[in-house]
């Protein structure tokens, strides 16, 4: 019997772990050395999959507005377009600190996609706007449940208790009094690992889950943890056609940067940069939660009709 073949099957490169050599190719517009090069993603070449584009178109389309519905549940869209574009959401809006805790805590309870996100909406936005500690400890337990059982969302005891001994928490322990959303209070005492050993310590509900969404998306704010990227979101990305590592794909953009059209992006060079990584990192656990792979990648791909 003829031995065995190493390489990886053709039909099915997505569920490979990324190289750890990196590519000697390099686009013939560039003179950089080789092994600064990213690693290739995969094409799939199997009959009737997907074709897949080059990654600077992929990563072009996915921080583009037009691949923002193919990340959201249908009734935030639906509740966008009843309520306009100035809503608040998780897929589109720029949240403190405090905030992206507050959805950390949610999104970690064992509920839908849908129903995370449609509670988000529901607490920072008008009549509510559970927007720092003080809206919600003013508020009390009883505004919370108003506005969690507005929602429709599952867990709504839990949820609102957890939500109110949060708000609690960044006034005594992660903040500077009740009005401060920055948590600059856990940036001062804690390095990156204490960080998070510090609001696991203090917030009720907030295991690795939570804190991996937090740290998901703190850091295009918070610099010492990036690049980080959860298992979850990694996942979505290879489904992508994208790196499965988060040193991989900040290397990719790196390689790329100039390539990409971040101009809807704010701060110097470096605080983009991180931007742009999180919502790569954000379209793509949306996309995947949502079903939409194939589709955002149809829709990055030229030469494909797009719906």
């Amino acid at each position: 019997m003829p031995p065995k073949k190493v390489d990886r099957p053709a039909e099915e490169p997505k569920q490979e772990a990324p190289h750890d050599k990196k590519s000697s190719a390099v686009p013939s517009k560039r003179k950089a050395k080789s092994n600064d090069a990213p690693a290739k993603a995969p094409r799939r070449s199997a009959r009737g999959a997907t074709a897949q584009p080059d990654p600077v178109t992929l990563i072009n389309h996915l921080i583009s507005p037009e691949s923002l519905d193919s990340c959201r549940p249908r009734d935030e869209i639906e509740d966008v377009k009843n309520r306009g574009s100035d809503l608040r959401t998780y897929s589109s809006s720029t949240f403190s600190p405090f905030e992206e805790l507050m959805c950390a805590v949610i999104l970690s309870r064992p509920i839908s996609h849908a129903l995370g996100l449609r509670t988000i909406r529901t607490l920072l936005n008008d009549p509510y706007g559970f927007t720092t500690p003080k809206k919600i400890r003013d508020g009390g337990f009883e505004s919370v449940i108003k506005a969690v059982n507005q929602a429709r969302t599952q867990h709504r005891q839990k949820t609102a208790e957890e939500l109110v001994i949060l708000a609690d928490a960044a006034v005594d322990h992660l903040g500077d009094g009740d009005e401060d959303v920055t948590l600059q209070r856990v940036q001062r005492e804690c390095d990156h690992d204490w960080q998070k050993e510090m609001l696991r310590k203090h917030i009720k509900g907030l295991g690795k889950t939570g804190l991996d969404i937090f740290g998901r998306r703190i850091q295009a704010q918070w610099p010492a943890l990036y690049p980080f990227a959860d298992q979850r979101t990694l996942s979505g990305l290879q489904k992508l056609g994208l790196p499965g590592t988060a040193e991989e794909l900040k290397k990719l953009l790196d390689y790329h940067w100039a390539d990409l059209d971040t101009q809807g992006f704010e701060g110097n060079e470096d605080e983009k940069k991180r931007r742009v990584f999180v919502q790569v990192l954000e379209r793509a656990i949306g996309v995947d939660l949502e079903g939409n792979a194939d589709g955002v990648r149809a829709q990055a791909t030229p030469g494909t009709e797009k719906d």
